[in-house]
């Protein structure tokens, strides 16, 4: 843990799961109600920070929130980004877009295209506690058993 570092000092986000190394929180990013975030628990500021392994646990974590987002909720694209830039603390952004969504086809950090549309938002986001139920019973199965994070 590095002090002052908001990703060591809290969870940054609703926490979806926690695993041992890693754990998916829902960010609270205005316009954007499916933005998630997978986070390294251990304060790690780059990828090649981790071990091989690690890095394939990491990278399958990514992949199953995306299946989850992809399986749910029917995006028109998943985003995803590891900046790090403000917050040097591995994590990885996945971000369901949808075409009525303000900014897209424009990243969610640019100007916005259109106005925010409140009920959609609200629609996806009624959408997420089953979602969420199902991403982190896959997130703990696969992390009980060593293995696998696709979501079905």
């Amino acid at each position: 843990m590095t002090a002052g570092c908001p990703l060591c000092d809290g969870d940054g986000g609703a926490l979806v799961w926690r695993g041992a190394r890693l754990r998916v929180i829902r960010a609270d990013e205005a316009g954007f109600p499916a933005f998630y975030r997978v986070v390294w628990n251990a304060h790690a500021p780059e990828l090649s920070d981790l071990s091989a392994a690690e890095r394939i646990e990491c990278l399958d974590a990514v992949v199953a929130v995306e299946e989850a987002l992809r399986a749910h909720l029917r995006p028109a694209k998943i985003n995803l980004a590891a900046l790090g830039n403000v917050v040097p603390h591995l994590h990885w952004h996945v971000i369901a877009r949808f075409g009525w969504d303000s900014h897209f086809p424009s990243p969610v950090w640019a100007a916005a295209q259109r106005p925010r549309d409140a009920a959609l938002e609200e629609a996806v986001r009624a959408r997420l506690p089953e979602l969420e139920q199902v991403l982190a019973a896959r997130l703990a199965a696969a992390e009980a058993a060593g293995g696998d994070n696709r979501v079905s």
